[in-house]
């Protein structure tokens, strides 16, 4: 990966604020809303052959 070298006059410090205890609980809800939503699906899992497997098939 290679080094991102700023331009000269320009700062790429970012400075954040902290968030205020009603954002904190709305993120917080979305986050939960989202998961309860999305976990109920099947996670697909690809199984791939292991090398000395997929030689074997080959050659059979």
């Amino acid at each position: 990966m290679g080094h991102i070298k700023e331009p000269e006059g320009v700062d790429f410090v970012i400075n954040g604020k902290p968030l205020t205890k009603d954002e904190e609980i709305a993120i917080s809800n979305y986050i939960k809303s989202y998961k309860a939503k999305h976990s109920s699906k099947p996670t697909i899992v690809k199984q791939t052959l292991r090398r000395s497997e997929s030689r074997k098939k080959v050659s059979a």
